[in-house]
């Protein structure tokens, strides 16, 4: 009984290190998303105005 409750506080202890890290990956997907947008619409809006 010992072993599978140690068995599956791993499962739930790497079960939620995967989330955090499968969340991490997407925050930074967005996040460079984000970043060109932003690069792209200041490049075009300082072009206007010279």
């Amino acid at each position: 009984m010992g072993l599978v409750l140690l068995l599956l506080l791993l499962a739930l202890v790497f079960g939620g290190l995967g989330l955090l890290v499968e969340g991490l990956k997407w925050v930074l997907i967005i996040a460079v998303v984000l970043f060109i947008a932003g690069a792209l619409s200041g490049v075009r809006a300082r072009g206007r105005r010279l």
